[in-house]
């Protein structure tokens, strides 16, 4: 292998999916305000962009920011091409002049500026996750493609890095590919559940993009593809540390008949065919060795069987992995395992078979694992598919992306939904700390204010609410917002990859009191304005508010 070729293939490992995303990846009235802005004369107009959310997912009190990176390489990839342009005149009026496709053809986001908060953060309604600066133009096209790239991103972090709390250190596989919504939604899915803290994946291709472990056991159809012990044509295998080959079907068999009174089943109420299959498993995977065993009962069948084949693997100097249970009480069949497992290993004097993986899947969420914590369960591994991936418990995040500067002076959004109601101009954020370590409050400023400084008293307000206000003294303060992005080219660099984004989230995570990551009622963290700003924004809302008249 070239070195050519290596740089190639770890530019291709690095850029993952995100070759589908372009600048007509993008809605059809970017580009007819982008004519209007060009026809109206204001091609050298510069404007300020604000991307956030208003309100956190899942009913809970934090979001963890994701898909920056994605962000940064579309801003490296941004460029009209002809067929683009081929294609734009001939889906646009035919009033479009000319000249506008020749101005569309020269633009790139080399005069674009992005400050942005660090990927895997956790952050707040109203703080600005990108601040994106630059010619008006310019920045109002990479609105959608950059909602695209953070909304999904981020609610998926979210909702992976809630299970993960809920979990707490058992293992957290996805297996959620084929109920993705297509397959951008499958691989966006398992790189962002990784970074919100699951161990790993079903999905080989992720696996290969974005270098994240990929784990599988087999599928019931595997279990009744078989019959019975005669269908078994390879019924040898080697032992782990060389020698002659042995017959598993045999010592499988004379374990079964050993292990029937312990399981107190009748020989027959086990499925040969379900036998078969797991024998032949363990002849293709004799170090990988994780069974299911649900297909028919795990209790009277599944159990009996695994065990059966663990031990006479067991005798060749391999380990079986463990078990996966996909239906049924999963907390009362996981202890009923683990009760099988630790008596054969005091039985047998096989110290390693008592801590076998216990994993369960079947339809599992958040609440599900909360409820399982209070059963008691001895169930290690989780594998999460449908409820993970499709985030059913709030399928959108809601970020916006909006105009709060033009041509260095302030703009304003007014509704009678005081939520909707923006902050204007350019501003920076920073996170206080109290005593105890953990983030107090997140304060927004006017750029052009002078920071919060580590035991100094600063007044923090609501941004709408004139009551609502306090002194606080930061034992730390950290500045949210970093450059990412100038003068046409990454400014960070290099960029952080996936196993340094999940670590920031656990970081991150950590400096929140529990009482804020709780699943029940958790409380809202604050988000405040600086007093400056405070003034600057209702000056501004009064300003441009109109006045009605009673008649």
């Amino acid at each position: 292998m070239t070195d050519d070729t290596e740089t190639t293939m770890r530019t291709e490992r690095r850029l993952g999916q995100n070759g589908i995303v372009q600048p007509l990846l993008t809605d059809l009235y970017q580009i007819t305000m982008a004519y209007a802005y060009w026809k109206s004369g204001k091609t050298k107009d510069t404007a300020v962009f604000d991307l956030f959310f208003r309100k956190n997912p899942f009913q809970g009190e934090f979001t963890i920011f994701a898909g920056l990176e994605e962000c940064l390489k579309f801003l490296e990839k941004f460029h009209y091409s002809s067929s683009d342009l081929k294609y734009l005149k001939e889906t646009l009026p035919q009033t479009i002049e000319d000249e506008f496709f020749v101005f569309l053809s020269t633009l790139s986001a080399k005069d674009v500026t992005v400050y942005a908060i660090d990927e895997g953060s956790v952050t707040f309604p109203r703080v600005p996750l990108l601040r994106i600066e630059g010619p008006l133009i310019v920045v109002q096209l990479l609105e959608t493609t950059l909602l695209t790239l953070v909304n999904y991103a981020s609610l998926m972090a979210t909702n992976a890095a809630r299970y993960r709390m809920a979990a707490g250190n058992i293992r957290l596989l996805e297996f959620g590919l084929r109920r993705a919504q297509g397959p951008d939604g499958g691989l966006s899915a398992s790189k962002y559940s990784y970074i919100g803290g699951f161990d790993g994946t079903s999905n080989v291709l992720a696996g290969k993009l974005f270098n994240i472990p990929v784990k599988g056991t087999h599928a019931h159809a595997y279990i009744t593809s078989f019959s019975n012990l005669s269908e078994l044509h390879t019924r040898m295998l080697v032992p782990k540390d060389g020698g002659e080959a042995q017959d598993l079907v045999q010592l499988s068999t004379d374990w079964r008949t050993k292990l029937v009174p312990l399981f107190r089943v009748v020989g027959t109420e086990a499925s040969d065919g379900e036998f078969a299959a797991l024998i032949s498993f363990a002849i293709a995977f004799p170090d990988g060795f994780m069974a299911l065993v649900d297909t028919y009962d795990v209790k009277r069948s599944g159990l009996l069987n695994f065990c059966a084949v663990a031990l006479a693997l067991n005798d060749l100097g391999y380990k079986a992995v463990g078990i996966r249970i996909d239906s049924g009480d999963l907390a009362y069949l996981s202890n009923v395992a683990h009760d099988f497992f630790s008596q054969i290993s005091k039985n047998y004097g096989i110290p390693w078979f008592k801590d076998l993986m216990i994993m369960a899947s079947n339809d599992i969420n958040e609440e599900t694992i909360l409820s399982l914590n209070e059963q008691g369960h001895r169930i290690n591994c989780f594998g999460i598919g449908t409820h993970l991936v499709t985030c059913q418990r709030q399928p959108a995040l809601g970020c916006v992306y909006k105009l709060v500067e033009l041509n260095g002076m302030p703009r304003i959004k007014l509704s009678q939904d005081v939520g909707k109601v923006t902050m204007p101009g350019r501003k920076d954020a920073y996170r206080l700390y109290s005593e105890s370590g953990h983030a107090l409050i997140d304060l927004l400023l006017g750029s052009d204010e002078k920071p919060p400084e580590v035991g100094k008293k600063v007044l923090c307000r609501h941004p709408f609410e004139e009551s609502k206000r306090a002194y606080v003294i930061p034992n730390k303060v950290d500045k949210l917002h970093r450059l990412y992005w100038k003068n046409g080219k990454i400014s960070t660099s290099p960029l952080p990859n996936l196993q340094a984004i999940k670590e920031r989230v656990r970081s991150s995570l950590k400096t929140l009191r529990p009482d804020i990551k709780r699943n029940l009622n958790p409380t809202p963290f604050k988000v405040s304005v600086s007093d400056k700003l405070y003034t600057f924004i209702h000056h501004l809302w009064l300003e441009n508010a109109p006045i009605g008249e009673l008649s």
